[in-house]
């Protein structure tokens, strides 16, 4: 097994890029590292690199999930490729990348991966001492001179930041051909944002199990299967599949079941076939008999204009069993206030009923993130309850 230990900066990303185009072509499994992270060394040490890898795993992608418990997933050259190629093919054709995640994480991974199919080296935005738009201007300012056409993928954060500062940050994000943008859901306000400042944007969803995004504005990828489940869990079949997890029979078990991968989420399929998710399973609140799901909550929050972003989440209750909680970042440098809370809580009965009005909210500077820009709601509930 490969370890590769990543800083973010261009050198430990080549040698990524290196033992990734091996491992493709049948040489030794990579196993890339945060080496910013403390908590890289547990992982590492959960994967057991001495003990030999499940067959036919090219790239396994260590994650922690929601529950914070360390998981590889195992992902095959095959998976990988099918994946790429599909986003090629939506996309409209091969192209040149910029790297502007961590590649660590398996959206970073794919962006090589998508680089090392077309035959063009992706350029690399150097992250190692974090995410700034006027670095990310001047890469794309270099990048976009190169013959086309031009991709990226973010997360959501990423591009609001970009478009937050402006000028030649906003401007460099509107050269590309396209930004897939994924790790987190795509809130519609700043879609709208992104468009209205002439960036075009692709929400991508999909996980480490799925070799990135496989489903991209609701539309599946070439080759992918969607459906639910009777309770509306999202199960995804097609090429692109993990073929399980690392030393975890157990997991890959409950998990993948006749070529079919059970996620975390709920889901809606329109009549056209278009997916919409709806938040995870596992924030749905049951208060007082009654089961709320905690994005719709946030949907309501976040449609309000004073709110940037917002957090919901269910907190035991010894009368209603669980109490629903919400956290909010006011926009701006707002800090909130009585009438902001009043109009927040008022929309929420007026939208959803009684039963889902949070019966506490904060209002908060930032939430806080895990992983590729993903909200820690283990955070926010712990804070809540301290």
């Amino acid at each position: 097994m490969h370890e590769v230990w990543i800083d973010g900066g261009p050198e430990s990303v080549g040698e990524l890029l290196t033992a990734l185009a091996a491992a493709l072509d049948g040489g030794p499994v990579v196993l890339p590292l945060d080496s910013r992270s403390p908590g890289s060394a547990t992982i590492r040490d959960a994967m057991e690199p001495q003990t030999p890898v499940e067959p036919s795993t090219a790239v396994i992608v260590p994650t922690s999930g929601s529950s914070g418990t360390p998981k590889g997933v195992l992902l095959s050259a095959a998976a990988l490729t099918a994946s790429a190629t599909a986003t090629l093919e939506r996309l409209g054709g091969p192209g040149r990348w910029l790297l502007a995640t961590p590649a660590h994480y398996v959206g970073g991974l794919q962006v090589l991966v998508r680089g090392l199919l077309a035959g063009h080296e992706p350029t690399v935005l150097d992250t190692s001492s974090g995410f700034h738009p006027d670095a990310f201007a001047e890469a794309a300012e270099a990048h976009l001179r190169l013959p086309g056409p031009h991709y990226t993928a973010l997360v959501p954060t990423q591009l609001a930041r970009l478009l937050r500062a402006g000028g030649a940050a906003a401007r460099a994000a509107a050269g590309f051909d396209a930004i897939v943008l994924g790790g987190a859901a795509l809130d519609p306000r700043l879609r709208d944002a992104a468009l209205w400042a002439g960036v075009s944007v692709i929400g991508a969803y999909g996980m480490s199990e799925t070799a990135s995004g496989c489903v991209y504005d609701g539309v599946p990828l070439t080759g992918v299967r969607v459906r639910l489940d009777p309770t509306g869990r999202v199960e995804l079949a097609g090429p692109m599949l993990s073929h399980g997890y690392r030393l975890r029979p157990d997991l890959t078990a409950a998990a993948f079941t006749g070529g079919w991968f059970r996620t975390s989420d709920l889901g809606r399929l329109h009549e056209d076939g278009r997916l919409e998710v709806l938040g995870r399973a596992d924030d749905v609140i049951n208060t007082g008999g009654v089961k709320i799901a905690a994005a719709t909550v946030e949907r309501v929050l976040t449609a309000d204009p004073g709110v940037a972003t917002a957090c919901v989440v269910g907190l035991p209750d010894a009368e209603w069993g669980e109490s629903i909680a919400a956290v909010v970042v006011p926009v701006g440098n707002s800090a909130g206030g009585d009438e902001l809370r009043s109009r927040l809580l008022a929309g929420v009965r007026a939208e959803l009923g009684a039963a889902a009005v949070p019966k506490r909210l904060e209002f908060t500077a930032e939430l806080p993130l895990r992983g590729p820009g993903k909200v820690d709601r283990n955070a926010v509930r712990d804070r809540l309850a301290g």
